[in-house]
């Protein structure tokens, strides 16, 4: 079962987050320490208006414990949901932190798909996906993407083989990432 995240979520989001961003969690937070970057994710994952917000994701479950989740937002609104990050490093740091737009304008955006580790190869990721493209029917959009790092060939292969294609490369907190990007048929 897939459902809408809520901010209960956060201490179980976050630390999946962590898992699959890696490196990128310690730009947007303004750490370089695992469990201070979790926390700080786990701070913003329970509020609203942020890339990391519980309003962006939704669950996967197993009876009554969660599995998976995925995180997603249009390109176009990444600025206005980056903003508190960045508004926090500045606060904690004394620096503006360097964050990459990941999203084009055009499109609605997988930031994150990720499953606990004794649950991966069960076929959630693929049900966290179609939740994916559903939502972004919901709201009309026909143009979906995500990034997937070079090395991750598992991953892209899952990827290519429910229609999404490479059309670019980005640089992300040092590694490499391939831009997919997909089209659907959205009934307006």
């Amino acid at each position: 079962m897939i459902r809408k995240a809520t901010p209960t979520d956060a201490d179980f989001a976050a630390p999946l987050i962590y898992e699959a961003i890696g490196d990128v969690a310690h730009t947007l937070t303004g750490t370089a320490e695992a469990d201070v970057a979790i926390r700080i994710m786990s701070e913003f994952f329970a509020q609203t208006g942020n890339r990391l917000s519980y309003e962006n994701a939704v669950i996967a479950m197993d009876k009554d414990k969660p599995i998976g989740l995925a995180l997603f937002y249009h390109g176009s609104q990444t600025d206005k949901l980056d903003s508190p990050l960045v508004e926090h490093v500045e606060r904690e740091t004394g620096k503006t932190p360097h964050i990459v737009k990941e999203a084009r304008d055009d499109e609605f955006y997988l930031d994150t798909v990720v499953v606990r580790g004794e649950h991966r190869g069960k076929g959630i990721g693929k049900d966290l996906l179609r939740a994916f493209e559903k939502e972004s029917e919901r709201r009309g959009y026909d143009k979906i993407a995500l990034l997937v790092d070079e090395e991750n060939h598992r991953a892209r292969k899952l990827y290519e083989s429910i229609g999404y294609q490479q059309d670019g490369t980005i640089m992300l907190s040092g590694h490499l990432f391939s831009h997919m990007v997909k089209n659907l048929a959205v009934l307006v």
